[in-house]
């Protein structure tokens, strides 16, 4: 299972006597720790078995398959030497399934950590000699930590990491203030049944500052109880990014495998949307206890927040909830099944508790009352929002963010 739960990626194995010394150096966290290359192993002399199993613990975390991650470990294997095995020694010596083997194998599915540790490694010596990008008082303190953290701000907003995750690009100067959706739904049934319609208006910005939200977890780090029962008081959604910009998933249900699926995908670029300065929450409507302990960290590491008054999923219904029958948004709708099919694949586990037929979808909002820059709606069931495009919508409210403070100073 692909938990964000930093002691399951770790395991038993031997990156457990790190714990400590990566928490001292900041890599307390799934999602960051995954992107770690040879000068950030090397800095915390870590040995070529502990390198070995940072690669093949990211790899499966990527698949779903953390499972194996011990077994496979406790050879002293690397990787490619792991991914060179046959079918037959992968069933007989880790006693692997058939359908997980399938996945193992397949290289095709070049998983993100590796590709931004190789974009890393392949600009890091070019960006240690790049004035612009290094400023004097960082380059002089001789910090690694430090030019480490800055270094990964650069090239996480390079434009090929966007690329990366998928072939849409919006072109550069391209501001969007609006809604999105996936393509427009189709009638089902022969054209007997009409999909519902969606709101055509960016939902008003006074419609979400005054959100009464309530924090259920923190943002997960190492040493942290399963579930950190937090009785917060409950809060203005405004102040949430009163100083930062923010990203708020609204999902219809924590156990749903497609809900699941968009919010593990997500909380796994969290490297990169650190870098831009942005922060993540997930937004439920209902308060389950058991449904968020299955749901964090396993699927999100991050912070979640209950919507008492649904007030989230009324603005991204144009101010109703955008709900739609299981029967007719699920069972007559190709593309719902499709989207199925794709958090499926994931091999995430899943149950049917709770209210499902609100549709959800994303938010991302800009600093102090700069407004709503990007909304999303979930028009079948499972539409994810698409990441590039979020990456990019994040990476503008930076560059604005920067040229703000640039006007401000004296």
């Amino acid at each position: 299972m692909a938990s964000f739960s930093i002691e399951e990626f770790i395991g038993n194995g031997v990156l457990k006597e790190l714990l400590p010394k990566l928490l001292d150096e900041g890599w307390d966290d799934v999602p960051t720790l995954k992107i770690m290359d040879s000068d950030d192993m090397d800095s915390i002399k870590m040995t070529q078995r502990q390198k070995d199993s940072i690669g093949i613990r990211s790899y499966l975390h990527d698949r779903g398959l953390m499972q194996y991650a011990d077994k496979l470990e406790a050879t002293g294997k690397s990787l490619p030497e792991l991914m060179s095995l046959s079918s037959m020694d992968l069933s007989a010596q880790f006693d692997m399934k058939r359908g997980h083997i399938v996945r193992f194998i397949d290289r095709t599915k070049c998983d993100d950590s590796f590709k931004l540790r190789a974009i890393m490694a392949r600009r890091r010596s070019s960006m240690m000699y790049r004035h612009e990008s290094i400023p004097k008082s960082l380059a002089s303190t001789g910090s690694n930590s430090m030019m480490r953290m800055q270094i990964r701000s650069n090239t996480t907003t390079d434009r090929s990491i966007e690329q990366s995750l998928t072939e849409l690009k919006i072109k550069d100067g391209y501001v969007f203030k609006g809604i999105v959706a996936s393509e427009p739904a189709e009638p089902r049934a022969c054209g007997c049944v009409q999909p519902p319609p969606i709101s055509d208006q960016v939902a008003p910005y006074a419609a979400l500052e005054n959100i009464s939200v309530q924090k259920l977890t923190p943002e997960y780090k190492i040493g942290m109880e399963p579930l950190v029962k937090m009785k917060t008081p409950p809060m203005k959604a405004a102040e949430l990014w009163r100083d930062k910009p923010a990203i708020f998933l609204c999902l219809r249900r924590p156990g749903c495998i497609m809900c699941r699926a968009d919010a593990h995908k997500l909380f796994s670029r969290k490297p990169i949307f650190d870098a831009l300065g942005v922060q993540l929450f997930a937004v439920v409507h209902e308060h389950m206890e058991a449904e968020i302990k299955d749901f964090w960290p396993r699927y999100w590491g991050g912070v979640i927040l209950f919507d008492r008054g649904r007030d989230f999923f009324k603005a991204l219904g144009g101010g109703k909830l955008h709900k739609e029958k299981f029967f007719s948004g699920f069972l007559l709708n190709p593309r719902a099944i499709a989207n199925y099919k794709r958090a499926k694949a994931t091999g995430f586990e899943k149950n049917f508790r709770g209210e499902g037929e609100i549709k959800g979808g994303l938010f991302i909002l800009g600093s102090r009352k700069t407004g709503i820059a990007y909304q999303f709606i979930e028009r079948n069931f499972g539409d994810w929002a698409p990441l590039a495009e979020v990456i990019e919508i994040c990476t503008q409210l930076q560059k604005q963010q920067q040229g703000q403070s640039v006007l401000e100073l004296p």
